[in-house]
């Protein structure tokens, strides 16, 4: 059963399991233009399936969180604040699992506090996007574009959605939906992290890191998440024909199933060889 809570102005879902397999609940966080609402089709009932407190956070004008009207004032730090907050919330130290620009706040999160891990999805680099925005100018020179018309501009193009977030098929019933619940970015967060915020790996704190990405996504190419990875010393795992939207792609499964993997041997049985020692 998923519940959903409003932890001082900050809406949280909460995916108990009916059999608990970890102590270590996981923290989903979205990316821009979404709300904690990302999550729960999928990604909270299937890991509370496998045994895992699952829980999804919407920042701070995102979903049913407080201060839409506050929204472009919004900045990386604010919503660094708010995973903290959840974080202190949840009294577990939990994993922290965030998407495209969620990604960037979770590394962020991490120069200031220590996860039990992370879990990067076609996570904006710790250098900050700029260098996905080139990419989009050169390889996909209408992409800038389309996404602001999609959730900003009122020209709410369901093929437009489809072709910057998508490359497996998607039925137009469900395209439809997702368009639906996009909303505006805060244009502050957006200049954070394009130009200002780059993560501060001096001090970043180095859990267990699992860096995904999509051979088809059209925002955070696979190359700046092989540049994170390498960055970070990791490897890294690329989804063939998966585009950006690995929460919703007909084949999430697939990425869940990758996640659950790595908890298992990273995560759980980390925490049970520290017990047995």
């Amino acid at each position: 059963m998923i519940e959903k809570h409003l932890v001082d102005g900050l809406e949280v879902y909460d995916a108990k399991p009916e059999q608990p397999r970890s102590q270590t609940p996981l923290l989903f966080i979205h990316g821009a233009h979404a709300g904690a609402w990302t999550w729960v089709d999928h990604y909270l009932p299937w890991f509370a399936a496998q045994g895992y407190r699952s829980y999804a956070l919407s920042l701070r004008g995102h979903g049913g969180s407080h201060e839409h009207e506050l929204l472009h004032w919004q900045s990386i730090a604010d919503y660094i604040d708010d995973v903290l907050h959840i974080t202190d919330w949840l009294e577990e130290t939990p994993v922290l699992i965030g998407h495209s620009l969620g990604g960037f706040v979770v590394q962020k999160a991490l120069e200031r506090r220590y996860a039990k891990g992370a879990v990067l999805m076609c996570s904006a680099p710790p250098q900050g996007m700029l260098a996905s925005q080139f990419h989009l100018l050169f390889n996909h020179p209408s992409g800038l574009v389309d996404l602001n018309q999609i959730v900003e501009a009122g020209k709410k193009d369901p093929h437009l959605l489809r072709d910057m977030l998508f490359a497996e098929p998607i039925d137009d019933a469900d395209l439809n939906r997702y368009l639906l619940r996009l909303q505006p970015e805060s244009h502050r967060a957006i200049w954070d992290i394009s130009i200002f915020h780059q993560a501060g790996l001096a001090s970043l704190q180095r859990p267990p890191m699992l860096i995904l990405g999509a051979e088809k996504d059209n925002v955070v190419s696979p190359f700046l998440v092989q540049s994170t990875a390498h960055t970070y010393g990791l490897p890294c795992k690329i989804f063939r024909g998966m585009g950006h939207a690995l929460t919703h792609e007909k084949s999430w499964q697939r990425v869940a199933e990758t996640i659950r993997t790595w908890l298992e041997t990273e995560v759980d049985g980390a925490s049970s060889d520290n017990q047995a020692g």
